[in-house]
C-alpha cells in the first residue's frame, strides 16, 4: 500500500502504480442492481409469462395449455426484443425458468409443481445472502471488490462492512418472504393463488426493497477507489 493510502487509511485506495479515480459505494450498489434487474422492461417481461400461465390455469385447468401460454409469451417477447435489436438477455432468462417449471409439472402432473423450481431458488438465495452477512462476509462487498480489483480490501473498512451487510440483508429479505408466503400455497396445491402470489411478489415487492436500499444509500457517500489511468488519492470514507 502507498504512502497516499497510509495517510487516508482508506483500504480501498488505490496505488501509484495502479492509479484510480473515485466513486461511491452507492452510486455502483445502485447502477448494478439496476443492470441485473433490467430495468421495467425486464422484470415485466418476466412477470408477463407468469400472469399468463395462472389465467390460463384458473380459467382452463389444463396444464400444457397453461405452459404453451407461458412459452408463447416469452417467445414474443423476445422476437420483439430480436427485432428492435435490443439485448435478449432478460427474455432468455425468463424462457430457461420456463423451461425448468415445464419439466417439473411435466413430470408430475402437477400444475403446482411449476413454481417448485422458483420456491428452491429463492430458499437457495436466501439462505447463502444470509450465510454471507451473518459470517461478515456480505455479498454485496464482492460486488464492491469486483469494480475495484481488490476482492477482499472491503473488509479492512468497518464501516464499509457495515454498509454491504445491511444491503445483503435487505436483498436476502424477498426470498425470506416468499418462501415463507408461497410454500404453503405450494403444498395446499393451490396452483391459482400460488401464481397471484408469485406476481404480487415479484417486482412490486422487488421495488419496495429497492427502495429500502435507496434510502439507505442516500443517507451515505462512501468512496470506493477503482484503477484507472489517473491516479488521486482517496478521501476519507464517510462513517455510517
Amino acid at each position: 500500500m502507498t504512502e497516499a493510502a497510509s495517510r487516508t487509511g482508506h483500504p480501498l485506495a488505490g496505488s501509484q502504480s495502479a492509479p484510480a479515480h473515485h466513486v461511491t459505494v452507492e452510486a455502483l450498489v445502485r447502477a448494478q442492481l439496476s443492470k441485473a434487474l433490467g430495468g421495467k422492461r425486464g422484470m415485466l417481461e418476466g412477470a408477463v409469462p407468469t400472469l399468463g400461465f395462472t389465467l390460463s390455469w384458473i380459467s382452463l385447468h389444463d396444464l400444457k395449455i397453461s405452459l404453451l401460454v407461458s412459452g408463447g409469451l416469452a417467445a414474443t417477447a423476445l422476437l420483439i426484443r430480436i427485432v428492435q435489436r435490443s439485448s435478449v438477455q432478460f427474455v432468455v432468462n425468463a424462457i430457461i425458468g420456463i423451461a425448468i417449471a415445464a419439466v417439473f409439472a411435466l413430470r408430475s402432473g402437477k400444475a403446482e409443481d411449476a413454481f417448485l423450481p422458483g420456491l428452491i431458488y429463492n430458499a437457495a438465495y436466501a439462505v447463502v445472502l444470509g450465510g454471507s452477512a451473518l459470517l461478515r462476509w456480505p455479498l454485496v462487498g464482492f460486488m464492491i471488490g469486483s469494480v475495484t480489483g481488490e476482492p477482499t480490501e472491503w473488509r479492512k473498512d468497518k464501516h464499509l462492512v457495515r454498509l454491504c451487510t445491511k444491503l445483503t440483508w435487505l436483498l436476502a429479505a424477498p426470498c425470506v418472504i416468499r418462501v415463507l408466503v408461497q410454500y404453503p400455497l405450494y403444498e395446499a396445491g393451490q396452483t391459482g393463488w400460488l401464481g397471484i402470489a408469485k406476481i404480487t411478489m415479484g417486482w412490486p415487492i422487488q421495488l419496495a426493497t429497492l427502495g429500502a436500499m435507496a434510502w439507505l444509500l442516500s443517507r451515505n457517500n462512501t468512496p470506493i477507489v477503482v484503477k484507472t489511468s489517473d491516479s488521486p488519492v482517496a478521501p476519507e470514507a464517510k462513517q455510517l
